[in-house]
């Protein structure tokens, strides 16, 4: 909801709740919770998560901040050993934060454990900085001005023992570490994979952005008026040229879809909290998801601003509009808690990791149909709407060509073939890594990133198209249902017709589905037209909350 409001102030309640208090509640045991978190909770105590280096962002693993242990005070000392070492672009770091949750890597007795988390005052209660910090103000910014970003170094600052998250690794009295999970790859995944949340929040927030700056778009669509038509005194609403609908409309319904998968993944989230030891598949699958509607959704997001921005002209370039705060405020979101490149690979790894033990001795024929069956029976299992799915599915084998646009099983297929064709495909390239020298395996990796990027993508678009589908099934109202089918139906169709060439050059449509999906897009468009009012009202957004002149009077 804040996203709604002010999305400055929703980034700086993130990162005090969700990620300084979240760096707590995930990494933390039962002392640092008692000691920290009311204090956090209550604003008291405003804080900082230090994770990105000036020389490292994406790759946290290779953070160089120092957090070594002195076995004769029981302490550690929080080190920046070189410029590049400093924390940067710390939300609350430059006036407000007092504490900060500081990854480093964990030296004890001469070994190296790893990137681990550790709280460190950094300012006294009057707001001064504490002895060996030094913070530094990042200035002026692209958006989200009123979000205090800056810098941390360290001088050897000395930090209790005590301060240590210590959930997946710590230090006895002894000065002994020890760990609940051996593997220091799979201690620092399973860490970070804890800080999930951030992500969803990002997502989310994108949606409700997004959602706004449709809602002053269709609104100044739906009064302004230009040209008159042929014989006819009156001038056309924007929103009744077609191009107009196909500015707004399909981003219309991309808004209602992207909104069912943030319910689900938030309810996935929930379950999770809610039992004492998740399960790790269903944590791995949560974490890909999570990567996955993050870099789809911001991207989104940066793009439909930009179109709504321009579906109001000059209009829409004023300040007053409302539009290029909206526009420079998320402009962030495709690079904070995490790149969309570096979350789509992570995807798209998360894809391969099932079945990666059955490459062994496998040729490509087998591994392509032990990928298929996997894909088929592994990724495809795990949505609400499976059931649902697997029923429309084959139901849509018996539907007349006429009707089989709109099928929502042919639709579903469609979705499923392309995410398994692509899958198969980059496994095959992946497996000709097996066996090489390192540099020549990288070769062979790195050629395969922009398939790995579509991966993500395709994955994620059915995860999406899975929870909408989910979510119409469970409405009700039967007026309701009709019309989130109908934005069903355009969110799918205009995915395809946006991807209609890897459709054509894998001989997954005929040419003449193309000319048909882009009919039906438009007959759409001007079916929805009529709802226009309806379904940005169906946002749910304030009216006192949306600052811009093209609004109109109430």
């Amino acid at each position: 909801m804040f996203a709604l409001g002010d999305l400055s102030l929703t980034i700086k309640g993130g990162v005090q709740h969700g990620l300084w208090g979240g760096a707590i509640v995930n990494l933390g045991t039962q002392w640092h919770h008692e000691t920290f978190l009311p204090d956090i909770i209550s604003c008291r105590l405003p804080g900082c998560f230090a994770m990105t280096e000036m020389g490292h962002g994406s790759d946290v693993m290779s953070v160089e901040t120092t957090i070594t242990y002195l076995p004769a005070t029981s302490e550690f000392d929080v080190h920046s050993p070189t410029a590049s070492a400093t924390k940067a672009y710390i939300g609350n770091a430059a006036e407000h934060g007092r504490a900060a949750a500081v990854f480093g890597q964990l030296w004890v007795d001469g070994t190296c454990h790893g990137v681990h988390t550790i709280v460190v005052p950094i300012r006294d209660e009057a707001g001064q900085a504490m002895p060996g910090v030094t913070l530094g103000d990042h200035g002026h910014k692209g958006g989200l001005l009123g979000v205090d970003n800056g810098t941390i170094s360290f001088d050897h600052v000395r930090v209790p023992r005590t301060h240590l998250l210590n959930r997946y690794g710590g230090i006895n009295e002894d000065g002994v570490y020890s760990s609940p999970i051996a593997n220091p790859n799979a201690r620092f995944f399973t860490m970070v994979g804890t800080l999930v949340r951030g992500r969803i929040c990002v997502a989310a927030g994108a949606v409700q952005a997004t959602r706004k700056a449709l809602t002053i778009a269709t609104t100044y669509g739906l009064r302004r008026s230009q040209f008159r038509a042929p014989g006819l005194g009156e001038e056309i609403l924007l929103l009744d040229y077609r191009a107009h609908q196909r500015k707004l409309l399909p981003n219309i319904a991309r808004a209602y879809a992207y909104g069912f998968s943030i319910n689900e993944i938030a309810q996935q989230l929930q379950r999770l909290h809610d039992v004492d030891v998740p399960e790790p598949r269903q944590a791995r699958e949560l974490e890909t998801r999570a990567a996955g509607l993050k870099a789809v959704l911001s991207r989104w997001a940066n793009d439909t601003i930009q179109v709504c921005r321009e579906a109001c002209g000059g209009a829409g370039y004023m300040s007053d509009a409302g539009i290029t705060l909206l526009r420079q405020d998320t402009d962030v979101f495709a690079t904070f808690e995490g790149d969309n490149a570096v979350l789509l690979q992570l995807v798209a790894k998360g894809m391969l990791q099932d079945y990666a033990r059955t490459w062994g001795e496998m040729d490509t024929v087998d591994l392509a149909r032990h990928m298929a069956r996997m894909v088929g029976e592994g990724f495809m299992e795990r949505t609400a709407a499976r059931t649902v799915i697997d029923r429309l599915v084959q139901t849509a084998q018996r539907t007349p060509d006429a009707e089989l646009l709109t099928d929502r099983g042919w639709q579903v297929s469609m979705f499923e073939a392309r995410e398994r064709h692509i899958v198969e495909a980059l496994a095959r390239r992946m497996r000709r890594a097996k066996g090489l020298g390192d540099q020549e395996a990288f070769d062979v990796v790195n050629a395969c990133q922009p398939h790995m990027l579509k991966a993500g993508i395709v994955h994620t678009d059915r995860i999406i198209l899975e929870a909408f589908i989910a979510g119409i099934d469970a409405v009700e109202d039967p007026a309701v249902k009709l019309l989130l089918g109908k934005l069903c139906d355009l969110f799918v169709l205009d995915n395809l017709l946006d991807d209609a060439t890897w459709f054509l050059e894998h001989n997954r449509m005929p040419n003449s589905r193309v000319n048909q999906l882009r009919q039906a897009v438009n007959g759409l468009c001007a079916e929805l037209r009529s709802h226009a009012q309806l379904l940005i009202d169906g946002f749910g957004i304030p009216r006192a909350w949306i600052h811009s002149t093209l609004m109109g009077e109430d």
